[in-house]
């Protein structure tokens, strides 16, 4: 009986650095592709540490959403070793006491038009 390799996925490793001519050409593109649609989102450092500091959190996957405002906006989650959205996390409570609550998801981050300041400088 053959046995069958199964390969899993690092999901710490997902992403590589582009340079800044590719970053220019996809956001170029883009902007051809939908001259319209918001440009860009921004969210800070902390809300993605303390996501990325979830434990077991491997990563972050981003969800297009559309908030009350009936704005485009990202929502993020992290995710597991498994790829698979941490959705409950177990905490030790400052009592001692442990605790499932819900995993840290995000949003609130401004978005904007400003692709050539973005590319080029100001």
């Amino acid at each position: 009986m053959q046995k069958e390799l199964t390969v899993k996925k690092d999901y710490s490793k997902v992403g590589e650095e582009i340079s800044h001519e590719t970053a220019a050409e996809f956001i170029m593109s883009y902007d051809k592709a939908y001259p319209t649609d918001l440009k860009w989102f921004c969210m800070g450092k902390d809300i993605l540490t303390q996501i990325l500091n979830q434990p077991g959190c491997a990563g972050i996957r981003f969800y297009n959403g559309i908030n009350e405002k009936g704005q485009k906006t990202l929502v993020y989650v992290g995710i597991d070793a498994e790829g698979k959205d941490i959705i409950k996390r177990t905490i030790v409570q400052a009592d001692g006491e442990i605790a499932t609550v819900n995993g840290l998801t995000a949003d609130r981050n401004p978005g904007g038009f400003d692709l050539y300041e973005w590319i080029f400088g100001k």
